[in-house]
């Protein structure tokens, strides 16, 4: 279930957090973070994706109230959306890589499949 870690954080510093990593995950594709942040954003984009295909003005509202880029929202209705038309979710991948060499934290990459 999504948002049920607290990740360290205080709710509205999680939430940027979180809406951040979602958006950059959509416009480069892969990104590397620590794998508790890895299966929250997995639910969030898995979510955005989904809006995607529904594509319409609605879901493009949702969209672009949740990510802070619009060009991506372009490119998540345009460009991602369509490649997963029959697709039933499961639209992301996490790799795990090993821990951080500062402190250890188990790290991983989270990729759209």
């Amino acid at each position: 279930m999504p948002g049920t870690r607290k990740l360290g954080k205080a709710t509205d510093n999680r939430i940027a957090m979180l809406r951040n990593l979602t958006t950059q995950l959509l416009e480069f594709g892969k990104i590397e973070t620590s794998v508790a942040k890895a299966k929250e954003v997995r639910a969030l984009a898995d979510k955005m994706i989904t809006l995607g295909k529904a594509n319409t003005l609605q879901s493009k509202r949702q969209a672009l109230s949740y990510i802070t880029k619009e060009d991506v929202v372009y490119k998540l209705f345009n460009e991602i959306a369509p490649k997963y038309a029959e697709r039933n979710g499961g639209y992301t991948r996490i790799i795990k890589i090993g821990p951080r060499r500062g402190d250890a934290c188990e790290m991983a990459f989270i990729e759209l499949v």
